[in-house]
């Protein structure tokens, strides 16, 4: 039977749970004035993810609270003191003849994202509690419901442990070390609490021998803001504009000269070419099974570009890659790193994802992680580099490990300083 796995119970949740809470303190406080149903419901509202979010959804309910229960009173007026039709046909036609200038005083107003709200508030007013002893006091009461349910909402959402903020670090994050399927990606939770640290000022980037389209696969919706490092260190790309801002060349000559001792072993090299700003990922004949297993589910990829035949003129090659048998691929790596070895920067290690082949990847002798480390640490006047440690639970360990570099919690207990 599959395993199912349960996602931990997150922040947003608990903090859900504290604001309706509150929200029902605080109806108690007012001595069970006002519904708390409407409080509550504007408190779940405000909870997001991030404080733009927030904002932006306290807006759009204040506004459509006060559209709706504008509307609200003039159809109380006219439906009991005007024209005594509550309760009849003509009086639920009378109330969605309303709905229009409800919904159209949103649009005059450019406040469309708060039209529903306007038509719940002013629905809830008109078809629910028309019959209140007091209408008024409702309409009083359901703005002021919704107003404590915003305060309550904010108040939690914005609630923090008091930690610091380490703004002068560059925070790196080896990805190779903390990936072992090839498909993983990170978690909801994840991808927002990084954001929410990007968003705040925690300068972060991240380093892996893949090529940008896998960071764009596993960083997807992630907003970051300085360039990662891709291809161990050979290129530095900025995932912002998609552009390559720095990158380490393999010459044309050492390019040719290794196809041919490639060529002469049997087998196929992938070549990880810029042509102008994109990366052109060319291959001659697929011979083995990995090599085309590798390029069925590649290719398939809106940020990958696979050409079959050799790289043009006037591309600059970063990367050089070959997946064989693993006695073949020890042959090969020993003849490239006769001819090569002080030239080029050359890695082999074995497949996880296909037994009994390995791989052999190379790169200009310049290209190096920590290189590219110290250029984003010059270029944008940050003192020192950190790199985060993997956990137990892989590329998800990110965020916390960034959480507790980034924003360190300025009081401890004695057993955990």
């Amino acid at each position: 039977m599959k395993k199912t796995n349960f996602p931990p119970i997150g922040n947003r949740i608990y903090k859900s749970a504290a604001a309706v809470l509150i929200c029902g303190i605080i109806y108690f406080l007012r001595g069970k004035s006002g519904i708390p149903f409407y409080s509550m419901l504007a408190a779940l509202w405000c909870i997001q993810p991030y404080s733009e979010s927030m904002q932006k959804m306290a807006f759009q309910r204040t506004v459509g609270t006060i559209i709706g229960a504008l509307y609200g009173l003039i159809t109380i007026v006219f439906e009991i003191y005007a024209v005594p039709i509550y309760n009849t046909f003509w009086g639920y036609a009378f109330i969605a003849l309303m709905i229009i200038p409800v919904i159209y005083t949103t649009v005059v107003l450019d406040k469309k994202n708060a039209s529903y709200f306007s038509c719940v508030v002013y629905l809830s007013i008109t078809v629910i509690h028309m019959t209140d002893s007091n209408p008024w006091l409702f309409v009083l009461n359901r703005v002021i419901d919704t107003f404590v349910g915003i305060a309550a909402g904010i108040a939690v959402n914005s609630a923090r442990m008091p930690r610091g903020r380490v703004k002068n670090v560059l925070f790196a994050a080896e990805l190779d070390d903390m990936l072992s399927p090839v498909n993983e990606r990170l978690s909801p939770y994840s991808k927002v609490e990084i954001n929410r640290m990007l968003g705040d000022g925690a300068s972060f980037t991240l380093a892996t021998m893949r090529t940008p389209a896998a960071i764009m696969e596993i960083l997807s919706d992630v907003k970051m803001k300085l360039p990662v490092i891709v291809m161990n260190g050979a290129a530095l790309y900025d995932m912002k504009n998609n552009s390559y801002l720095r990158a380490y060349i393999i010459s044309p000559e050492a390019c040719e000269e290794i196809r041919s001792i490639v060529s002469a072993e049997g087998m196929n090299m992938f070549t990880n070419a810029l042509c102008d700003d994109n990366l052109i990922i060319y291959y001659d004949e697929l011979k083995n099974d990995a090599e085309k297993s590798i390029y069925q589910s590649l290719k398939r990829s809106p940020y990958r570009c696979y050409v079959n035949r050799r790289p043009s003129d006037g591309d600059r090659t970063i990367y050089i890659m070959i997946v064989d048998k693993a006695d073949r691929i020890a042959v090969l790596h020993k003849k490239l790193s006769e001819r090569f070895g002080e030239q080029l920067k050359m890695i082999t290690y074995p497949s996880d994802d296909y037994k009994g082949y390995a791989y052999i990847k190379i790169y200009n002798k310049n290209a190096s992680k920590q290189k590219m480390l110290e250029h984003i640490c010059d270029e944008y006047g940050l003192e020192r580099s950190v790199a985060l440690k993997g956990g137990e639970d892989s590329i998800n360990s990110i965020a916390r490990e960034l959480k507790k570099g980034y924003e360190p919690l300025l009081f401890k207990s004695p057993k955990n300083r």
